[in-house]
């Protein structure tokens, strides 16, 4: 069975490209403890090697992209008040946020925070955060950083939930900056209007996504139920942050020009597309996303937001959404501005 279904869930799976910090798999490498190259088997390492690797790779990760993200802001180190990190694949201390301070030269006295383990929709919660910074202190600049490597949990098995998995998680990186300050002069962002959380209704979903820490890395269970699941409570989801949806969801595509859908798998995309009436261009920046990238937990919506920036006009407006364990959906509501 497990012959039959490998081949079908990944050419199925609108990836193009992934990318992975696993030397293993590069051709002429050798292999290592994830993958025998010599005789093509992929192998189990522990959950402390995997972990060893995510140490490793992981910070100089969230390092570039936070100085990326800075660069483009054009802020200097000295402005950053408030670091927050985010991941869900791997743990060490002192963790990542403290790593970005001292390789940034951010100051000493940045304020770290870091948001772990929560899955897909996790940049979410930590832009939350940045925004609730910034109504204090006017002052503030955030630096959310999100970096998951994914890859390091890919298991070798016929279980069809891992299996699935394997298809579309990937390893990434990103950045933004989130300001209490209007921006410059011509330079583009997207001004945070409002958030919402919601659960699905208790016993549908709980099940379906969910991931714990086993002795061979974190299992994941990600059911091919998951994309009827969000179907099914998407409408309900979004009400709050759209208020009119629930009366014309037809009329959603219309008002919101841009819209930002974590691409947990192109079923979920097709679903969401489906359910609020989308056209294939609102919804290419979140397909060219799954692509070129594949699902790269938390940091995936950042990139998608990055591509509406770029094409956004001024007063247009985003919706950004993701879906993660529980089954949890987030969402966010932007508007495009331009520094006068």
């Amino acid at each position: 069975m497990a012959r039959r279904l490998v081949p079908a869930a990944f050419n199925a799976s609108g990836i193009a490209q992934r990318h992975s910090v696993i030397g293993d798999y590069r051709p002429g490498s050798g292999g290592g403890p994830f993958y025998d190259e010599a005789s093509g088997v992929m192998l189990a390492p522990s959950t402390g090697a995997r972990n060893a690797v995510y140490v490793q790779e992981a910070t100089p990760l969230f390092v570039a992209a936070g100085r990326q993200a800075l660069e483009a802001s054009g802020l200097s180190a000295e402005d950053i008040t408030q670091v927050v990190t985010v991941s869900c694949t791997g743990f060490f201390a002192p963790g990542p946020d403290y790593m970005v301070v001292r390789q940034l030269g951010l100051r000493p006295t940045t304020g770290r925070y870091h948001v772990g383990f929560m899955g897909c929709y996790a940049a979410f919660p930590a832009l939350k955060m940045a925004q609730a910074f910034c109504e204090a202190d006017p002052q503030a600049n955030v630096l959310v950083i999100c970096t998951e490597l994914c890859s390091l949990h890919v298991n070798p098995g016929d279980d069809p939930d891992s299996i699935l998995s394997s298809t579309v998680f990937a390893d990434g990186s990103a950045a933004a900056v989130v300001s209490g300050q209007l921006p410059r002069s011509g330079q583009r962002a997207l001004r945070l209007d409002a958030f919402e959380t919601t659960l699905t209704p208790p016993g549908e979903g709980e099940k379906d996504m969910a991931w714990k820490i086993g002795d061979q890395g974190y299992e994941m269970v990600l059911s091919s139920y998951v994309p009827d699941i969000i179907e099914t409570h998407l409408h309900g989801a979004l009400g709050p942050l759209l208020l009119n949806l629930a009366e014309e969801v037809q009329a959603s595509g219309a008002e919101v020009e841009h819209w930002a859908v974590h691409p947990g798998g192109r079923a979920i995309l097709d679903k969401v597309q489906g359910s609020l009436g989308l056209s294939e261009e609102q919804m290419r920046p979140s397909r060219e996303v799954l692509r070129d990238y594949g699902n790269m937990s938390s940091a995936t919506v950042l990139f998608i937001l990055r591509e509406l920036l770029a094409q956004a006009q001024p007063g247009e407006r985003a919706c950004a959404m993701a879906f993660g364990p529980g089954l949890t959906v987030e969402s966010g509501l932007m508007t495009a501005v331009m520094g006068e």
